[in-house]
């Protein structure tokens, strides 16, 4: 156990040290028509939490805020039904599709596999009602940018190396992916296969 303690904190440093090379957190602002449906989806998302979640979400800074709403509109696909951890087990689907695939040497099914890891559904409420909430701050969400870089930006280099047949390329952005999901857990997750709480979401 103190093993893979070890080993989830050393993969979560690796990926917490590639923020520099991610995205920042105050990128160009979004035209006004990507605002609009931007703040609409945001604002719908925020109708489905609770008053608490909801206080806690309008504190974060407008550079988080403008983080979480491209996030949004990235994601095309949006659940009204689904919980975060149903998506997870998409993702998971995916991501063992894709390792399948590259060992296999199937491009092809490489590449599908790894751009729906980087375009998945996002759950009922989006991400927020399901962290904990001393995580829903500005300090416990700014690492968002670099999981996701490693995570989404992984699986899309992965996926461009498949399509080109470079399958050594597409294993080493396969590892990526793999640091950013555990990483991710670390911060987030806590202790694997235990809930400690209910999602923040209006019943």
């Amino acid at each position: 156990m103190k093993t893979r303690r070890t080993l989830a904190r050393a993969l979560a440093a690796a990926t917490l040290a590639s923020a520099a090379a991610a995205p920042a957190l105050a990128q160009q602002p979004l035209p006004p028509e990507q605002m609009k449906l931007a703040q609409e989806l945001m604002q719908k998302q925020m109708a489905t939490m609770t008053p608490e979640l909801v206080e806690r979400a309008r504190a974060l800074s407008p550079e988080i805020r403008q983080f979480l709403m491209k996030v949004a509109l990235r994601h095309e696909r949006r659940s009204d039904t689904l919980t975060l951890r149903q998506v997870m087990h998409d993702i998971l689907a995916d991501y063992q599709a894709a390792g399948a695939a590259i060992a296999v040497d199937n491009g092809a099914a490489a590449a599908d596999a790894a751009r729906r890891i980087a375009g998945h559904r996002l759950p009922r409420g989006g991400m927020l009602p399901y962290l904990p909430l001393d995580k829903v701050t500005n300090e416990g969400l700014s690492v968002l940018p670099a999981m996701e870089a490693a995570v989404e930006g992984g699986a899309r280099q992965l996926a461009d190396a498949a399509d080109r047949g470079d399958m050594v390329a597409a294993a080493q952005h396969y590892g990526t992916i793999t640091s950013g999901c555990v990483a991710c857990h670390n911060h987030f997750r806590g202790q694997p296969g235990a809930s400690a709480y209910e999602p923040r979401l209006k019943r």
